[in-house]
């Protein structure tokens, strides 16, 4: 506001709230984000995150029609008479509208607060499982989207792209990625808590986390794998690749080395 008066603007605010539009209602309401503040004139939201619906269904919400810019409004007449819309219509089904309006009936504001707090229960649980195998330090903070994202002490001999390579094999699929750039060398891990995810979940993840470290210790670490994919480069001229390309090509590598270590006999 001070900001469009030094300068007479009138700048309003869209809140992208995709995830935390379900979550800060229930969790943190004293947190001041919506249209309390005069200057936000529209907020989306996506039902099929934490608004507990199966994919794909978002909400937008305008502080009032006036807010609602004609650019957006869609104009249809070949039904007999001018239909204005400004969202998805005809062949798109109704089906995930009719369930986020079953979740909002039968859920209320307490069962979606029981169950946000639920998720941040089991994201403390999973969080302090992961801290005491010593091997990881939590990166995302304690507040916020109930999520864990966690990276490696120490990354000289393995990466966490083995880590989440070998985690398949257990059933897990986690997000494993660098950061924006300016903090490319930190890769990461990243678990997101949802309904689904239990306590007896966040413990069998931690389990079969503290396999895959265990076995970890029994291979090569990632610079001998390194070595080698340099030597084997083409006409013995290593080619400058991202670190993406790089981690690839070392996780290939290794896993190969793990898959030749297993016994093919029957089980």
């Amino acid at each position: 506001m001070e900001k469009n008066k030094e300068t007479r603007w009138d700048t309003p605010i869209h809140v992208d709230a995709a995830s935390g539009g379900f979550i800060a209602p229930f969790l943190y309401p004293e947190l001041e984000w919506d249209f309390r503040l005069p200057l936000v004139k529209s907020i989306n939201v996506s039902g099929h995150k934490y608004g507990l619906v199966y994919a794909g269904v978002g909400w937008v919400v305008w502080r009032s029609k006036d807010d609602l810019p004609d650019e957006l409004i869609f104009h249809i007449n070949y039904l007999g008479s001018d239909q204005p819309t400004f969202t998805l219509n005809f062949s798109k089904g109704s089906s995930q509208i009719i369930a986020q309006y079953y979740q909002f009936i039968r859920l209320g504001f307490e069962g979606y607060k029981n169950i946000m707090e639920n998720c941040m229960e089991n994201t403390k649980a999973l969080k302090e499982g992961i801290e005491k195998t010593g091997k990881f330090e939590v990166l995302s903070k304690d507040v916020g989207v109930p999520l864990v994202a966690f990276a490696l002490k120490d990354s000289s001999k393995h990466t966490v792209f083995e880590i989440a390579e070998s985690m398949r094999r257990f059933g897990w699929i986690i997000p494993a990625y660098t950061m924006p750039p300016d903090a490319e060398h930190v890769a990461v891990l990243r678990v997101v808590i949802r309904e689904d995810f239990s306590r007896s979940l966040a413990e069998r993840l931690v389990s079969d986390l503290g396999k895959v470290l265990a076995e970890m210790e029994s291979l090569p670490s990632r610079f001998t794998v390194a070595s080698v994919i340099a030597e084997k480069s083409k006409d013995g001229i290593v080619v400058k690749k991202s670190v993406e390309e790089i981690e690839r090509e070392i996780t290939t590598y290794w896993k190969n080395m793990v898959d030749r270590k297993k016994t093919s006999g029957v089980c």
